[in-house]
């Protein structure tokens, strides 16, 4: 599956029909017939002026300044500088010694470009959202405004899930693209994509909005991507364009662009952005706490369909949620959800399908009470739910802390890595009611690989957590390996699914 979006300009090609992040293996699936391009004339409606369907100046002349490019940097996979270009097993040196080869002349990194995107500015002083597939496994990142001055940035934090991040350069005065309301946009209103396809700066395209609340896996049945509730358009994106944004005609920021659904990897008539209902929340938390303070229901959950609803007796209701299972230690079970349950509302916005559910709860943080509509035995029922984290608390999650596993994490001091003898390792910080509990994992476990890919930062195990979880696979497991203090060895099989 390909993710054609706006991603980074990658080198190879896809033939198959597909939806995907930068370059990752397709799926093929039917042939996709686009529409045709928006035709011009017509009218479209910005409060209660009618304007002609032609002029798009205003919108475009006002966003093309607070949309930058970025360009991602990293050094080939199996480089490490100064042993000679290549890389070793940590574990092969700590029983057998450093290869020979270490003694070798250090080589310069050689550093290539890894991929080119966009981002929008939100802040005067340097704040950037875009996707997080743009900026994920780089090394360095090049900000190019549309001004051509160009700025070394930071990443503030990332979040796989919503594929958005926060980065962040040093400059001052830049034009802001002020956030519009996404949940008040209609379909068929007209919008703009402003980004750099191919690397081309400063382009913007047009369309409408062809529909709201969108899950693309399950209408591709292709693997899902996290929280998907995406604004579907049929404005022209192509690779360069992800991180770019989408506004409305007033010159509001109302989305990110982050995929297409494509035959090519090229723009083949819909593209699809992340809603800023789900981008505010997001990145108040990343700026505030450097990682996402994710509210869940702990509910499994799927469309209510007519099969459905003819096999549990449903006849009050053609559309909503249903709820397939309600967790131990949840939110839902706490305020008396049960299984057979259809979710309708969320603070008294319809919840259709689960991707318009999905993207309600997002907006929010564990703590928070909403107010959730159901149908049960056929009768509207409503309930006030305090929610909860994956944990079925309320405490504040920290960056390197992933409450899904239940354990926090730090990077390794020089001298812990030279007194155990491996060069890369995340220590345990913290071990709390979770997985990594549960396989024995204990507070102090420096853990060297998991499922034999190095590890040296708690984004890496973020990353390669994430990666399991979207996966086709059944099994979710993660084979943890590294070393105590002393020096102990241990090898642990975390079960993801246990909870």
């Amino acid at each position: 599956m390909l993710l054609a979006a706006a991603t980074a300009i990658v080198s190879s090609a896809a033939t198959a029909v597909a939806i995907g992040v930068a370059s990752r293996p397709s799926s093929p699936m039917a042939e996709l017939v686009p529409d045709d391009t928006p035709r011009q004339g017509g009218l479209y409606t910005v409060g209660t002026s009618v304007t002609p369907a032609t002029d798009f100046t205003q919108a475009a002349e006002s966003t093309i300044n607070g949309v930058v490019s970025i360009k991602s940097f990293t050094t080939p996979r199996g480089y490490q500088g100064g042993r000679g270009g290549y890389s070793f097993d940590p574990l092969f040196e700590y029983f057998f010694g450093t290869p020979r080869q270490q003694q070798q002349p250090q080589q310069q990194p050689r550093e290539q470009q890894r991929g080119l995107g966009s981002g929008v500015v939100i802040s005067a002083d340097g704040y950037i959202v875009t996707n997080n597939h743009v900026i994920e496994d780089a090394e360095r990142l090049e900000v190019t405004l549309n001004d051509n001055r160009t700025f070394d940035a930071t990443v503030v934090g990332a979040d796989a899930t919503t594929d958005l991040a926060l980065i962040k350069i040093d400059a001052k005065d830049l034009h802001v693209i002020p956030l519009g309301d996404s949940e008040a946009l209609k379909v068929g209103e007209w919008v703009l994509a402003v980004g750099n396809p191919f690397g081309f700066t400063s382009t913007v395209t047009t369309g409408i909005v062809s529909a709201k609340s969108r899950s693309i896996s399950a209408t591709s049945h292709s693997r899902p991507m996290g929280i998907e509730s995406y604004i579907q358009t049929d404005a022209a994106v192509n690779p360069g364009n992800s991180g770019g944004a989408l506004v409305n005609l007033a010159g509001e920021l109302i989305g990110i662009n982050t995929a297409i659904y494509s035959q090519t990897g090229n723009y083949a008539g819909y593209s699809f952005a992340i809603p800023t209902s789900i981008v505010k929340k997001v990145v108040a938390d990343l700026r505030q706490y450097g990682t996402v303070q994710r509210a869940v229901l702990g509910v499994s959950i799927v469309d209510l369909s007519a099969d459905t609803a003819k096999e549990h007796g449903i006849t009050a209701v053609t559309k909503g949620v249903y709820v397939g299972a309600v967790s131990e230690r949840s939110s839902a079970r706490e305020a008396g959800i049960r299984e057979g349950d259809v979710i309708t509302a969320v603070n008294d916005v319809p919840t259709n399908n689960t991707a318009q559910l999905q993207e309600q709860v997002a907006k929010y943080r564990p703590g928070d009470t909403v107010k959730v509509s159901y149908i049960r035995d056929n009768k509207p029922h409503t309930v006030s739910i305090k929610l909860y984290n994956s944990q079925g608390n309320t405490t504040v999650t920290k960056a390197g802390d992933f409450t899904d596993l239940g354990a926090a994490f730090s990077k390794v001091d020089d001298s812990t890595l030279r007194q155990l003898g491996i060069d890369n390792g995340v220590k345990v910080a913290e071990v709390n009611d979770g997985v990594f509990a549960d396989a024995g994992i204990r507070k102090g476990f420096v853990i060297v690989s998991i499922n034999d890919t190095r590890v040296s930062s708690p984004d890496d195990i973020e990353k390669l957590y994430r990666s399991i979880m979207r996966g086709n696979n059944d099994e979710k497991l993660m084979i943890v390996r590294g070393l105590y203090p002393t020096g102990k060895r241990g090898v642990y099989a975390v079960d993801l699914t246990a909870r």
